[in-house]
Parts: structure tokens; C-alpha cells; sequence
């Protein structure tokens, strides 16, 4: 059976009113914290106290088009921040300054998700709703690869130990594997039901992902074959998951819960419950300072120092 500890030892952060949405935070070039606020069409930046629980600096900077729901954020090669705008089919950017500019898709209504940046240098995101990856340069050219695979449903997407996308297919119970050239590898995983919709590369160099239907953690090689590791919770839903190399671990969200989780490659699962009731936490990133920042739907973010 797997472990569970909790521990309600946690700073709480406010960074919005509640309802605004925090969803994705990632730590910038800056050193800096950067939040999207999906339902208030905002970018946080956001400078942790020092030490932890003394004051911090934050800066909303609001968006030309504030229903443009701003969800997966990272940094890109040119050293801004790269964004996706599920709801206006957009891909923004914003500089550490916070001079914001986007970017339209070609393919109406395709729902950009997901996000990294890739091996090549261009920023690769899914399309939820187009059955297709998309690639855009520093310099604002937009190319999309559709998937073999009807209804997938892409979901998260990281570069692996092969230099290759892969990415969560949700609907399809697989992942996808995209070379930088096009080329793409669909690996279904054991069974359906599963459910896929995190994903990062480990610390042990595989592939690790979320199964929010199943309540498991997957890890696949890039030759397709999977363990996965139930969780304490079988409906506790995981979503997010990075890795934390420094501590040999991969950190996850628990949606359903209101948990943060550790796992690490051999299946020790460590969970940690989050300060707000009802917290619904989407994304998480390990910060500057060594500490996991999770995002909050109650308008905060939750600060675990292991």
C-alpha cells in the first residue's frame, strides 16, 4: 500500500480574490513567481517573502483581452514568459517588465493548452479541441501537426531524455511522442480508463504522468513500457505533476483532495494536505528557494518547504 502523510504546515500566499482563477504558476528567468489567473484574464508576478511569511511583492498585469483565459505558463528561450489563452485560441508572451503581446492560431476554436519549451527553441503546446500539437517560434511563426488519433484530446506536454514532445492523449488512455521534425509515436497505455493529463520528465529520465480518472501516477520509458502506482485516493483525481531533481522526486496536485503529493521513482508516495478547504489546486513549480508553490482555486498559493 502506499504511504500517506499530511501535515497542514504550510504558508498560504494570497494573490487574487478567490474566483479569479489561479491555475498555472512557473518559476521565470526573474527568479519570480508567474501565476495565470484564467478567470480574471491576468499574469501574476509575484516575489516570496524572505523569509518565508514576511512581506512579498506582487504585480497584476492585466491582459488586452481579459476573457482571454490565460492557462499553461513557462519560460521561453528568448527569456520571456509564453503563455496559452485557451478561451481566445491565442498564445500570448510577456516580458519580465510586463509588456504582454500575443499571438493568433490559425485553427479556429483549437483550445491551446498545454505548454513547454522545446529542445529546438520554439515554444510546442497541445490543442484540446483540434487534435493537433503546435509549434511557435520566438518570432511568432505558428506551425500545427495534427495527431493520428481522433478525439485525443491533448492535454500537457514536456520535452523528454530523447529531445522529443511528449504529451498526455487524454481520451485516447496514451501518450504521444512528437519529434521536432513532425513525426509522431502514439503509445497507448495498459488499460483504458485511465485518463492522462500531466506530464513531465523525472528524475530518473522516464516519463511521468497523471491518470485523473484512475487516481494513479503512470511512468513510461521512451520505449513505451509503463508502471503505474495507485494513490492513496483513488478519487482524489491527480492533475499537475513536475519534477524536483534536487530532491529525486516528482511532485504532484491532488484536484479532488485539496493534497499535494511527493512520488518518487520506486512508488514512495508522500501527501501533504493544502491550507484552504475546497483548495482545488491545478499547478505547482519548485521555486528559487527550494520550496513547492501550489496554486489555489480559493485565490492563493500554498507554500510547502519538505
Amino acid at each position: 500500500m502506499p504511504d500517506r502523510t499530511t501535515t497542514s504546515l504550510l504558508t498560504r500566499i494570497a494573490v487574487s480574490e478567490p474566483g479569479a482563477g489561479p491555475y498555472a504558476v512557473t518559476t521565470g528567468p526573474d527568479g519570480a513567481l508567474w501565476i495565470t489567473l484564467v478567470d480574471a484574464g491576468e499574469i501574476v508576478r509575484l516575489v516570496p517573502g524572505d523569509p518565508p511569511g514576511g512581506p512579498h511583492r506582487l504585480d497584476r498585469h492585466g491582459l488586452s483581452a481579459p476573457g482571454c483565459g490565460p492557462t499553461v505558463i513557462t519560460t521561453g528561450a528568448d527569456g520571456a514568459l509564453w503563455f496559452t489563452r485557451y478561451r481566445d485560441h491565442s498564445i500570448g508572451r510577456i516580458t519580465v517588465d510586463g509588456t504582454a503581446s500575443s499571438v493568433s492560431l490559425p485553427t479556429p476554436d483549437s483550445g491551446p493548452y498545454g505548454m513547454v519549451s522545446g529542445p529546438d527553441g520554439a515554444l510546442w503546446f497541445t490543442q484540446l479541441n483540434a487534435d493537433r500539437i503546435g509549434r511557435i517560434g520566438t518570432d511568432g511563426t505558428v506551425t500545427e501537426i495534427p495527431l493520428p488519433v481522433s478525439g485525443a484530446f491533448p492535454s500537457a506536454i514536456t520535452t523528454g531524455p530523447d529531445d522529443a514532445l511528449w504529451c498526455t492523449l487524454h481520451h485516447a488512455d496514451a501518450l504521444g511522442r512528437v519529434d521536432t521534425d513532425g513525426g509522431i509515436t502514439v503509445h497507448p497505455l495498459p488499460a483504458t480508463g485511465a485518463g492522462p493529463v500531466g506530464i513531465t520528465r523525472g528524475p530518473d529520465g522516464a516519463l511521468w504522468f497523471t491518470e485523473i480518472t484512475a487516481g494513479r501516477i503512470g511512468r513510461m520509458d521512451t520505449d513505451g513500457a509503463v508502471r503505474e502506482f495507485s494513490l492513496p485516493d483513488r478519487g482524489c483525481r491527480p492533475h499537475a505533476i513536475i519534477a524536483d531533481p534536487d530532491r529525486g522526486v516528482c511532485w504532484y496536485t491532488a484536484w479532488a483532495t485539496g493534497r499535494v503529493g511527493s512520488i518518487t521513482p520506486d512508488g514512495h508516495i508522500e501527501e501533504y494536505e493544502l491550507p484552504d478547504p475546497d483548495a482545488g489546486p491545478h499547478g505547482l513549480t519548485v521555486g528559487t528557494d527550494g520550496a513547492v508553490y501550489v496554486t489555489m482555486a480559493t485565490g492563493a498559493l500554498a507554500r510547502l518547504e519538505p
